[in-house]
């Protein structure tokens, strides 16, 4: 659980990739795109521009480098040819990245073209939503605090909290130890120590946070089809606070 400053500086680098991976895909028109040539992008991007591979492709049977959840999709959209990324959609591109044998993992939605008001405010509090949790992150602190800050954040705000699905560990394997509930009480939970390196991805949804898994066996949505935002970044515990490991130029 516990990475060691080798090991942290390989991460880094992973990282550092797959913020390159966004900051590519800020540069793009999506509207028009299908989301399968939103996929193949990314692919030849991380494969053949970075060099690296796309972790998720050929994991728990996925064919696919990347999720892509629109509008009232939660988590594991699929990508599909004939899915057509229209103006005014949210969508969120869920992406990881291996190098030198570390693992990175982070997600962005993004507001595609003329944007509703309320998409957009929704998009923009699951974000803050996120940097409250990882605001919190420090040794001695405890994993309880980063799931409170955010759920008071989107409770505040009107929103909540899918519970289905939470943050990991990371490193070696996509999913270690430990869990990172999105939700939570002060002091409760695990305590976090110098070196654990983990995801924060907090999906906020406009209505209720009960969801439905598509038949499919994989896309999830919200049950009301009211609309889901989603963030990721993979972080560390330093000795001093919190280091993004995904952090982007711009700064988010």
């Amino acid at each position: 659980m516990v990475k060691s400053p080798d090991e942290l500086a390989l991460m880094r680098t992973s990282g550092k990739l797959l913020a390159s991976v966004f900051e590519m895909l800020d540069t793009q028109a999506l509207a028009g795109l299908s989301t399968m040539q939103v996929n193949d992008l990314v692919d030849r991007f991380i494969t053949v521009d970075l060099a690296a591979r796309p972790a998720s492709k050929g994991q728990y049977g996925i064919k696919y480098v990347l999720n892509c959840s629109i509008n009232h999709v939660v988590c594991h959209g699929v990508p599909d040819p004939d899915e057509i990324i229209r103006d005014g959609d949210i969508i969120n591109l869920d992406i990881t990245l291996e190098k030198h044998g570390f693992i990175a993992d982070s997600s962005k939605t993004y507001l595609v073209g003329h944007v509703p008001p309320a998409a957009r405010r929704l998009v923009r509090v699951t974000q803050e939503a996120m940097w409250q949790g990882i605001k919190q992150v420090r040794p001695g602190a405890h994993l309880g605090d980063i799931g409170f800050a955010i759920e008071r954040h989107a409770k505040k705000n009107g929103y909540s909290v899918v519970r289905e699905y939470c943050g990991h560990g990371i490193g070696r394997e996509m999913h270690e130890d430990p869990q990172v509930l999105h939700y939570g009480r002060p002091g409760a939970g695990l305590k976090l120590r110098e070196g654990m390196v983990f995801t924060i991805e907090p999906m906020l949804n406009q209505g209720t946070r009960m969801v439905s898994t598509e038949r499919d066996g994989w896309t999830v949505v919200t049950r009301d089809r009211k609309l889901s935002a989603q963030f990721e970044h993979t972080v560390a515990v330093t000795r001093d606070g919190v280091e993004v490991l995904t952090l982007r130029g711009d700064g988010t």
